[in-house]
């Protein structure tokens, strides 16, 4: 995982709808920027309804809500409309920014070692700097922890 206190690596994904977004776009406000390993599993989906159940707390906080998978935009589009997900996601096929953010690691399942997306979340602060990490996010809890840190 990347450090809290350094610069957020900068990215430029399509998201649910083709067109194309930069991390530098948020500039000035609060972002919440997690990764998922796919959509439609059933971990997946929890964490994104929390995130969707939640989302009016991040929109009073002014913070923006960013999910990212290695999903094609199609993939994004079918995933968002299904659970009526408000906030953006960002397709990384090619794993420009799951590599930046260190979440491309080796994972155990059922005795099997892969490489995958490994669940995390950073919060980046309105100036583009790691505020908090939490790692290992749970998709049950992981948008409640998150809004709990921001209204401290």
């Amino acid at each position: 995982m990347l450090a809290v206190g350094i610069k957020a690596p900068q990215f430029t994904l399509q998201d649910a709808q083709g067109n194309e977004v930069s991390l530098a776009d948020f500039l000035g406000k609060k972002v919440v920027l997690y990764f998922y390993p796919r959509d439609n599993t059933p971990g997946c989906t929890r964490q994104a309804c929390a995130f969707r159940d939640a989302y009016d707390g991040f929109r009073e906080n002014g913070v923006a809500v960013i999910g990212i998978s290695r999903d094609s935009v199609k993939s994004h589009q079918n995933f968002a409309g299904k659970y009526e997900l408000p906030f953006v996601l960002l397709s990384d096929p090619e794993l420009a920014a799951i590599q930046a953010y260190d979440v491309w690691q080796e994972k155990k399942m059922y005795g099997k070692v892969s490489m995958g997306v490994v669940r995390a979340t950073y919060v980046i602060d309105e100036g583009g700097t790691i505020e908090k990490v939490f790692p290992r996010a749970k998709p049950d809890t992981n948008a409640a922890e998150i809004l709990e840190y921001l209204n401290r």
